[in-house]
């Protein structure tokens, strides 16, 4: 296992990161997984093993049986892991049991400790937006709950990118506790992250997680062109991500299946390993139904893609340039071919989209 730092903080972190949202299935999650609480200390327990050391929750995952079940296997050894948690989405049928208001943020980080058996957690993550809630009261109380000792580091997940900067600002203005961190899809068969978000990451120096690395499993090599599996959800009964085009989804598995059969691994390492090559990407959350595809995610930290590979795999999955990075793409080329020395005047923020379109 391999270690980055999150973002700009001085937290070390796994590459892999432990997703449980299998962890319990209740509800709706039981479509996603039915992991009982053995089999979570034994899947947490294999990842320890393995050098992971981050473990990802939410408060909404089963209603709370996800913390229940990472508590339980983290018993006795919580010095070892770090352990993330969220809080945005509805708890309860009250008024206030949910969104990003003071009163829910506080009671809800109380009892994820509470079901996590523990005084702290090492990440708190802002799970969405809440555009109602002003913000200068969510990150008040974040700042509050590191302050108080209950949290180490506070992060954001699926936000814009507008929403990821007005918050950094509200943070710095009040010297509260800023983001260290975003959690987003991002994913070779979904790369709209580029446009906005993996740019602010680099230019704000926020540490990216990845949820959902293999596309919900569109990824996994097991969905081809003529191939579906006997179980599972059909391709157009897809929710998260959409699937707009099932023939660009096809060319990004080929490429994944090929890369991966040079390498005697599977598609889904390939497609991990990817993700560790992009900006600012510090670590990748791995979920699995089974012991035997977490051991194979798990492998996807010592692959090694060729430089060969890793532009075989971008130019298959590039995004095209929506306005106004087409723009910008127009202008960085002029600016170049009237430099004598072919001076651009894009920054490292704007490159991470914009590089690879340059001729």
């Amino acid at each position: 296992m391999r270690y980055r730092q999150l973002g700009n903080s001085g937290l070390r972190v796994s590459t892999l990161t432990m997703g449980t949202m299998t962890f319990g299935g209740k509800g709706g999650f039981s479509a996603i997984g039915q992991t009982d609480a053995a089999e979570a200390s034994r899947q947490v327990d294999q990842y320890l093993a393995a050098g992971g050391n981050l473990i990802d929750t939410a408060n909404m995952y089963s209603s709370g049986v996800s913390e229940e079940y990472v508590g339980k296997a983290i018993a006795g050894k919580r010095d070892a892991v770090l352990v993330a948690s969220k809080v945005r989405f509805a708890m309860g049928r009250g008024a206030n049991d949910v969104g990003l208001s003071r009163h829910h943020i506080i009671n809800q980080a109380e009892a994820s400790l509470t079901r996590l058996g523990t005084d702290h957690l090492d990440l708190y993550q802002l799970h969405e937006w809440d555009g109602v809630t002003p913000l200068e009261e969510t990150l008040a109380a974040l700042d509050h709950l590191v302050t108080s000792g209950k949290v180490r580091y506070v992060g954001a997940s699926n936000y814009s990118g507008w929403h990821l900067l007005k918050a950094l600002g509200v943070s710095e203005r009040h010297g509260w506790a800023r983001f260290v961190s975003e959690q987003i899809h991002y994913t070779l068969q979904c790369r709209e992250a580029e446009y906005e978000l993996v740019p602010a990451a680099v230019d704000q120096g926020l540490g990216i997680l990845v949820w959902s690395p293999l596309a919900g499993g569109l990824l996994s090599g097991k969905y081809r062109r003529d191939t579906q599996p006997s179980q599972g959800r059909h391709l157009g009964d897809w929710g998260e991500p959409p699937v707009p085009d099932e023939n660009a989804l096809y060319d990004i598995v080929d490429v994944l299946v090929e890369v991966g059969e040079a390498h005697q691994v599977s598609a889904a390492q390939v497609a991990i390993a990817w993700l560790l090559t992009r900006p600012a990407v510090s670590s990748v959350i791995i979920g699995a139904r089974t012991a035997e595809q977490l051991a194979d995610n798990l492998a996807a930290a010592d692959l090694d893609l060729s430089a060969a590979e890793v532009d075989r795999l971008e130019r298959v999955s590039r995004p095209r340039l929506l306005y106004p990075y087409w723009h910008q793409l127009g202008i960085a080329q002029s600016d170049r071919s009237a430099s004598p020395d072919g001076f651009h005047r894009l920054g490292p923020a704007d490159l991470t989209l914009i590089g690879p379109h340059l001729s």
